[in-house]
């Protein structure tokens, strides 16, 4: 019998691994790096005992937590996290945990690789077949059947109050790898989730805030004012809202304008498809910021605007930057950031603008998203420069603290210790 000396070098290496594997009590540990024990060595990629989940614990503290990985059941999916991108809502739980969730694990901008699949899942949300090896991306979890919005009309399910998205989960004695912050993520029952094996991991990370755009999109477009010609600008250039420009770009629009007071994000907005940028910072009082408007409008203000920014300041303000028979879709309070006034006379009567609001989005609209995102790529739109730091899971402290810092735009946490299967 003949034997390969590189795979009996191999067999030694795994048995010296596995004598060497620690267990690891599940009390919480600092920000550090532990290799996880290792569950079994028969796959192409063994799936730990034991594995790392990055835990708010209360406001302003993560802790990187070990915990078991329990085997998943037959409606269930394990996936192997590759990275997360931090979200606004992630911030404002890291503040002020507004939903009293703590403990929990956050991220839901996340992607990863399929591990293991429970007997029972044979195809994604659209049909298409999922097995190991896979890359895919999870969206919401279904209502429950309590939920009214939701069983009279099916199609505003974003707005149930029982809303759940992973890394929004309370945590669970039994499974505490609920958000993308973690080295795995189980995807349980009720869940819609997608195989995306066609994108690179910078555009699956970027999935879940298309997803929102695309959403306010779709709302915008029921006014009737998003066409080729229309003149629309979208106020705020974080990550939303240059989302937000490369969308409607994508859509057709040929007339768009970013406003913000970020000359460097203002410079990213005409590579996402801003046509023009203006900085309010450079205009003294609002009735500057609306002049400047007007010289890029024919004088008479945009057709439609995307508030963006969460400020009630910027949300009292765009009122007066859009014409008489114009509209506007508010989507930049996910929490309650304050009133602000408006005059509704001169901002609504007088003007009768058409309002929407855009919440979230649902299921069927990861789709859009993908779509979107093949779309913009092939014309040229480089959404991929939104992301513009990353951090391993061992930094995360570190990434919250940039993205409280206002640097950059998107700060994703990648999984140096990813291993695939297919490897």
């Amino acid at each position: 019998m003949n034997f390969d000396p590189a795979e009996i070098e191999k067999i030694v290496r795994e048995v010296i691994q596995q004598t060497r594997s620690q267990v690891v009590t599940a009390s919480p540990t600092p920000l550090s790096s532990v290799r996880p024990e290792i569950r079994s060595t028969s796959q192409p990629s063994a799936i730990p005992i034991r594995a790392r989940a990055a835990v708010l614990v209360e406001k302003k503290r993560l802790e990187l937590k070990e915990f078991p990985l329990r085997k998943i059941r037959e409606n269930e999916i394990l996936v192997r996290v590759e990275g997360c991108g931090i979200c606004g809502t992630d911030i404002h739980c890291f503040n002020n945990d507004p939903f009293k969730l703590c403990p929990v694990v956050l991220g839901h901008e996340g992607t990863g690789e399929v591990i293991e699949v429970g007997s029972a899942i044979h195809m994604d949300s659209v049909g298409k077949p999922v097995r190991p090896g896979d890359k895919i991306v999870t969206s919401v979890l279904e209502t429950s059947e309590a939920c009214m919005v939701a069983k009279y009309n099916p199609a505003k399910a974003n707005l149930c109050d029982d809303l759940r998205i992973y890394g929004l989960l309370p945590d669970e004695s039994d499974n505490h790898f609920n958000g993308y912050f973690g080295e795995y993520l189980i995807i349980r029952p009720g869940s819609s989730f997608f195989v995306v094996n066609d994108m690179s991991l910078d555009l699956r990370m970027l999935i879940e805030p298309a997803a929102v755009a695309a959403h306010a999109l779709e709302r915008a477009k029921k006014t009737g004012l998003i066409n080729f010609r229309s003149r629309v600008i979208v106020q705020g250039c974080g990550p939303i809202g240059l989302m937000m420009i490369a969308i409607i770009r994508t859509a057709g629009v040929n007339n768009i304008i970013a406003i913000d007071g970020n000359t460097d994000r203002l410079a990213i907005a005409r590579q996402m498809g801003a046509d023009y940028t203006i900085n309010f910072r450079d205009y003294p009082d609002r009735q500057g910021l609306v002049e400047a408007v007007n010289a890029v409008t024919k004088g008479m203000g945009a057709h439609f605007a995307f508030q963006v920014t969460g400020v009630p300041a910027a949300a009292s303000t765009i009122w007066k930057l859009v014409r008489r028979g114009g509209g506007i879709c508010e989507l930049g309070f996910f929490v309650d950031g304050g009133e602000c006034s408006i005059n509704p006379h001169e901002d609504i009567c007088k003007k009768e603008i058409m309002l929407v609001g855009s919440w979230a989005y649902n299921s069927w609209e990861y789709p859009n998203a993908y779509h979107f995102l093949q779309r913009a790529a092939r014309i040229g739109i480089p959404v991929e420069k939104l992301i513009t730091h990353r951090f391993p899971l061992d930094q995360i402290a570190e990434a919250f603290q940039t993205n409280l810092r206002l640097e950059g735009i998107k700060i994703v946490v990648e999984n140096p210790n990813f291993r695939s299967v297919s490897s």
